[in-house]
């Protein structure tokens, strides 16, 4: 714990880290947010509503900024992989913040020009469960 004291630059920079790790964790970057917010809410646990609500927002704008990439790429045949997404559309993104397999969803639902207010919509409440389920385990 004084490790973290240390390195702790106070509440408002942490916040600004918790937002920045949780958006770069949810593009193509390598990065894990879950240590980052974890750690923020073990030295300011009276912050979890903000942190929660930046993590959250945070990583679904990370996940449609791949989204929105993916939508840029010329559509062709349709990959067996994506047309399991298509077959099930939007509420797939539920499972955009899964590792792996996270990435490549809103990768396909972009490419396959899902609709992107309701991408963002199951996007957001699935990663909102995941960091409340980090929360509460805090």
């Amino acid at each position: 714990m004084e490790l973290l004291t240390w390195l702790d630059p106070g509440p408002d920079a942490g916040l600004g880290a918790v937002f920045v790790a949780s958006f770069l964790a949810a593009t193509l970057l390598p990065g894990g947010s879950e240590l980052v917010f974890a750690g923020f809410l073990q030295l300011h646990p009276e912050q979890a509503g903000p942190a929660l609500a930046l993590a959250t927002v945070g990583n679904t704008l990370g996940g449609m900024t791949t989204y929105a990439m993916a939508r840029a790429i010329p559509h062709g045949s349709t990959p067996p992989r994506a047309a399991w997404v298509a077959r099930r559309g939007a509420p797939v993104l539920l499972l955009a913040w899964a590792p792996v397999v996270g990435d490549a969803l809103c990768a396909a639902a972009g490419w396959l020009r899902l609709p992107p207010w309701a991408c963002a919509g199951w996007m957001a409440l699935g990663k909102l469960l995941r960091y409340a389920v980090i929360l509460a385990a805090s």
